[in-house]
């Protein structure tokens, strides 16, 4: 009998597509929350050959909705539908209690909502946003600094 080869697993029940890296550095993190999205057609195929920039993208509350702006998903090779825009924008999937939080949070100080990552759960894509606070020049090179040192010290620790 051949043995089998087990896979690493994140959480159960997900699986991610895509991740902003760009989002964690120009600005503070304070808050995630999950959201469902609202694609159409062969969008989904799109998200599970990773063909999603979330770069760019930020969320915004209009009259009393959720929406994506700037999120761009590359048409399928294989679709028959041609005229989808790549950049439309797309609506966001909450309770309307936790999009009223977010809309008081979101008055109160300089803040917005951006999207981390874009993910699979039981075959449903979810998008993860966060509450985020934009970042000075000085803190990205602060936490430029900071990486390098901790690399520069496990560095040290490896070889020795």
């Amino acid at each position: 009998m051949s043995k089998s080869k087990k896979k690493k697993k994140g959480p159960p029940g997900s699986r991610p597509a895509v991740r902003n890296k760009k989002a964690f550095h120009d600005f503070f993190i304070l808050d995630s929350f999950e959201a469902g999205i609202v694609l159409w057609g062969s969008e989904v195929k799109s998200v599970r050959d990773h063909k999603v920039n979330l770069k760019d993208s930020f969320a915004r509350i209009k009259s009393g909705e959720l929406f994506l702006h700037n999120m761009h998903i590359s048409p399928y090779v294989n679709s028959r539908m041609e005229d989808l825009d790549p950049m439309r924008t797309r609506k966001l999937l909450m309770h309307r209690r936790q999009i009223d939080r977010l809309q008081g949070k979101l008055i109160d100080k300089s803040l917005t909502l951006v999207p981390l990552k874009l993910y699979f759960s039981k075959n449903i894509v979810k998008i993860e946003i966060a509450l985020a606070k934009g970042k000075n020049v000085r803190d990205k090179r602060k936490d430029i600094m900071e990486k390098e040192h901790t690399r520069e010290m496990n560095r040290a620790l490896k070889n020795y």
